[in-house]
C-alpha cells in the first residue's frame, strides 16, 4: 500500500467512516424509505450471529421478513435466533449452520436449501481477517476461502433460486479498506511475499466489488449491490483489529449505523432506482477508487478473476453444480 493511498484513505475515513460521518450523511436520509412491510419475502444473511449481520437481521425481521441466519457456530446462532425473535416479535427466523471457508459444504448447503425454501434477498455479510497465513483443510488461504471464494460459490449457486422470485437482490458487505488495493489476479491466495492479514482482507474486499460488477452484467434480472458500513464497533473489529479499535473506539459507529445501508439496500424501493452493480456508502453510490490512486484494474483482470474463481469452484462442486 502506497503512502499516498494510506494517507488519503485515512483522511477520508476520519471524515466519512466515523460516527460523525454517519450523522452528517443521515441528515439526507429519507425516513420513509424504511417504512415498508416485507412480510412474505425471504432473506438469507451470512455471519448473522453478531455485528452488522445480526443487527441487519433484527431490523429486517421487525419489518416482517423471513430470516435465514447462516452461521458457523450453533450455540451463538441459536442465541441470536432467540434474541431476534424476542426483539422483533417475528417467529420466522431460521438457523442454518455453514462454514463459509468450506466450499464443498457451501455447495451441499445450497443444494438442500433450494429444495426447501425460497429466497428473495441474499446478504453476503460473513467474513474474516486472519492475521497469519493459514490454510483450510482444502489447502486454501483462509481469508480468500471465506471472503472471496465462499461468497462466490454461495452467490453463484443461489442465482437460480433468486431468479425465480420477485424483486431478487444480492447485497455484499465489503469494506472501504478495499480502496487501498488494486485487484491482483496473479496471486489470489497470497503465496508470495510477506503476508499481511489486513491487506489480504482489503484485497478480498476489492475482489467482492469486482464480483458485484461482473454479476450485475451477466444477471440482469437480479439487482446486485456492494457496500461499506463505515468504521463500526463490532466484535469482529475488536478481535481482528485491536490496535485500531483502541485508537478509534470513541469515534466508531454503532452496529445499527453500520448496518443501516445493508437494510436500506435490502428492503427499500429507493435502492432499486439505482443501477445494479454499484458500491454504496451511507445510502448513496460512491466511487470504487480514490483520486489518482492507480487502483483501476488492468485490462482483462476482472474477467480473469471470474474465470479463476469458476475453475477453482469446479473442484468442489457436485456434478449438478450451477457454474
Amino acid at each position: 500500500m502506497s503512502l499516498y493511498r494510506n494517507t488519503i484513505w485515512f483522511l477520508k475515513g476520519m471524515r466519512e467512516y466515523t460516527k460523525s460521518g454517519y450523522e452528517t450523511a443521515a441528515k439526507q436520509f429519507v425516513a420513509e424509505d424504511l417504512e415498508v412491510d416485507v412480510k412474505g419475502r425471504s432473506y438469507m444473511i451470512t455471519g448473522a450471529n453478531s455485528g452488522i449481520g445480526k443487527t441487519a437481521a433484527l431490523a429486517i425481521a421487525r419489518k416482517g421478513g423471513t430470516i435465514h441466519l447462516v452461521c458457523r457456530n450453533k450455540e451463538r446462532a441459536e442465541e441470536a435466533q432467540s434474541e431476534i425473535k424476542a426483539n422483533s416479535g417475528n417467529e420466522n427466523i431460521l438457523v442454518h449452520l455453514l462454514d463459509m471457508s468450506d466450499p464443498k459444504q457451501i455447495w451441499e448447503f445450497v443444494e438442500k436449501f433450494k429444495t426447501e425454501h425460497k429466497l428473495n434477498v441474499l446478504i453476503n455479510n460473513a467474513g474474516c481477517m486472519v492475521n497469519k497465513r493459514e490454510l483450510t483443510e482444502d489447502g486454501l488461504e483462509k481469508n480468500f476461502a471465506t471472503n472471496t471464494l465462499g461468497t462466490y460459490i454461495l452467490t453463484t449457486a443461489l442465482l437460480p433460486a433468486l431468479e425465480k422470485e420477485e424483486d431478487p437482490r444480492v447485497i455484499t458487505v465489503s469494506s472501504g479498506g478495499m480502496l487501498v488495493q488494486k485487484l491482483n489476479v496473479s496471486d489470489l491466495q497470497l503465496e508470495t511475499g510477506t503476508f499481511d492479514g489486513t491487506m489480504a482482507y482489503a484485497q478480498n474486499k476489492r475482489q467482492q466489488v469486482i464480483l458485484t460488477e461482473q454479476w450485475s452484467k451477466s444477471n440482469p434480472n437480479i439487482h446486485f449491490s456492494v457496500m461499506h458500513p463505515g468504521w463500526a464497533d463490532t466484535p469482529a473489529v475488536r478481535s481482528s483489529m485491536p490496535d485500531f479499535y483502541e485508537k478509534m473506539k470513541n469515534r466508531l459507529r454503532t452496529e445499527e449505523q453500520g448496518a443501516d445501508t445493508v437494510v436500506w439496500l435490502g428492503i427499500s424501493s429507493s435502492a432499486k432506482k439505482h443501477p445494479s452493480g454499484l458500491f454504496f456508502q451511507d445510502r448513496k453510490p460512491v466511487s470504487t477508487h480514490l483520486p489518482f490512486a492507480l487502483t483501476h484494474s488492468s485490462h482483462g483482470d476482472e474477467e480473469k478473476l471470474m474465470e479463476s474463481l469458476k475453475e477453482l469452484s469446479k473442484k468442489f462442486a457436485p456434478s449438478s453444480g450451477n457454474l
